[in-house]
């Protein structure tokens, strides 16, 4: 037989009387109940015998002490709130101070998203100021259209708020003032006799100083160090040596490849690399004038400190030790001989990446960047070439979805992704210019495919603005893949290389292609035949206009 120790109460065999708080259980029995009847002491019973649990169990009458119970209950219960608001509020702000000291809560782009349909009564009446300062996001529409009439009529309104304007380029004062750092460590003229831009830096450490101990590339990577490891212990080997003093030859790429991902690239760099008279970076995509010279790492990691001009060049020491070589030997001594050797870099990130310009550059007009890349290499080096291989962007963007999403990857999922990322441009073509969407890295980060990255003639047309059309080569991945002997000599010959031996085209020619599509991607297919065809109608008016640009209606990627 068993009781219930709260209030004694006889307990049938299936009751568990979890409710009971003395006396007040869902089962409880007024006339049954030893308390209520005003007994002051019951013993305990067990198989109908009396026994004194702890002497005698006292029982009050007092039904106040129920409610005092449950009081205390609530009076627990409501500083348990209390005490994890405070923590919580604790936790906040130190995300907040946190945040505000890695440049995670900078300010917003002065764009917002809100439901598809365009709200320009949101943003007519604000200047940009007041929307940095005011910047409220919107809840976005997730009820995306899919089908093809209905994402046709977002392209059709793309396309009629296309506009292909002429860019205003900055003074070169605006820039000094903007990197006052680098334009003290570049010099304004480079070495004569040396094809590639170079110079003498005075060094003043001495054999025990390390110079890449603070290397901002050598210390967040560790892939970087064994490169470092060695250029420490040859460093001092090629210090030029002159009236009691040290110099060390710095020099800057004479070529870019700027672009674009997953055009062929690294194919390129990788055959390119090869010619006797080529070197190339440390690193293949250092990705310095775009992204670690404002300190972006991984831009969801936030902003780091940035990534010093000298950094930059440190890559290029291993090419300028071979330089040095050539301008110190007998004959470039005796006879001028003239230093043929040339740098490269190839990020492919140069043409396109303008996403830092609005945490940094306040003077936008109408939310397009005041500075971008090519001003800056321009400043430096007016006489730089430019290497672009592009390819179908249709193709480019599945490629690259392919290649950067990391799970649920199918043509189903690739074609919900573009349907999002067109309203989101649609969105933004309505109340801003071209440029300013296609620089806007709030919309930029929000598309789920990087359908920007296609708007080629958008990027060429601002580098048109800074360099002249003789020093841009623009190839494309198709004609590259299918008649590379040709591609090769057409860049050897911008490059100004001198000829080559037949073994050594073959091995640059007939090399295997770098960094072709993965096995698991292959074999999920291609995208869907409406998704191509969607994505046909939103690129054609830019291939247009890059044919005419070039003046080759190859760039029109037409199927037949």
């Amino acid at each position: 037989m068993r009781y219930c120790i709260n209030c004694c109460i006889h307990l049938l065999p299936n009751d568990l009387h979890r409710q009971c708080f003395r006396c007040c259980g869902p089962n409880h029995n007024i006339q049954r109940c030893p308390v209520c009847r005003g007994e002051k002491k019951n013993p305990l019973c067990t198989d109908s015998k009396q026994m004194k649990l702890l002497a005698v169990l006292e029982v009050r009458t007092d039904h106040r002490e129920s409610w005092n119970g449950i009081f205390c209950l609530r009076k627990g219960k409501l500083w348990s709130l209390i005490f994890g608001l405070i923590i919580m509020t604790l936790v906040m702000a130190s995300y907040i101070l946190t945040g505000a000291k890695h440049g995670l809560l900078l300010l917003p782009s002065p764009f917002h998203y809100g439901a598809f349909t365009s709200n320009p009564s949101l943003m007519d009446n604000e200047s940009l100021s007041d929307m940095k300062d005011h910047y409220q996001p919107s809840k976005m529409n997730i009820s995306y259209a899919k089908d093809y009439p209905s994402i046709k009529l977002i392209i059709d309104t793309i396309t009629s708020k296309i506009e292909f304007t002429t860019r205003q380029r900055p003074y070169l004062e605006e820039l000094r003032k903007q990197e006052p750092h680098m334009f003290s460590v570049i010099p304004n003229k480079f070495l004569p006799n040396s094809k590639n831009p170079c110079w003498y830096e005075e060094y003043g450490g001495n054999t025990t100083t390390d110079p890449y101990a603070t290397n901002s590339y050598a210390l967040y990577s560790k892939r970087f160090r064994i490169i470092f490891d060695y250029l420490r212990k040859v460093f001092w080997n090629h210090l030029y040596h002159f009236k009691g003093k040290h110099y060390r030859l710095r020099c800057l790429p004479h070529f870019y490849i700027i672009g674009q991902p997953k055009c062929g690239t690294t194919d390129l760099y990788d055959r390119l690399r090869l010619h006797p008279e080529v070197r190339f970076s440390a690193i293949k995509e250092p990705h310095w004038w775009t992204r670690k010279r404002f300190g972006i790492i991984r831009l969801r990691d936030g902003f780091h400190d940035r990534y010093p001009v000298e950094d930059y060049l440190d890559l290029f020491d291993l090419a300028a030790h071979q330089i040095q070589g050539v301008l110190q030997s007998e004959a470039a001594k005796e006879q001028g001989e003239m230093n043929n050797i040339i740098i490269g870099e190839a990020s492919a990130s140069t043409m396109w990446d303008n996403n830092a310009w609005i945490f940094f550059y306040d003077n936008s007009t109408e939310g397009e960047p005041p500075f971008l890349i090519q001003d800056f290499i321009h400043a430096f080096q007016p006489n730089a070439k430019l290497i672009i291989m592009l390819r179908d962007p249709v193709e480019r963007l599945y490629s690259d979805y392919l290649y950067f999403a990391s799970a649920n990857k199918s043509a189903e999922d690739f074609h919900e992704k573009v349907a999002e990322s067109l309203q989101l441009f649609e969105n933004c073509v309505l109340d801003y210019s071209l440029r300013a969407c296609v620089y806007n890295n709030t919309l930029n980060n929000a598309m789920p495919v990087r359908l920007q990255i296609g708007l080629y003639v958008v990027y060429l047309l601002d580098w048109l603005t800074v360099f002249d059309k003789d020093q841009i080569l623009v190839l494309r991945l198709e004609d590259h893949a299918s008649n590379m002997r040709y591609t090769m000599h057409l860049v050897f010959q911008f490059l100004d290389l001198g000829p080559l031996s037949e073994k050594q085209e073959a091995l640059i020619t007939k090399s295997p292609a770098s960094n072709t599509r993965r096995p698991e991607d292959r074999s999920l297919g291609p995208m869907l035949p409406t998704t191509k065809a969607i994505l046909r109608d939103f690129y054609r008016p830019f291939n247009t206009k890059l044919a005419q640009v070039l003046c080759d209606d190859a760039f029109l990627w037409r199927r037949t």
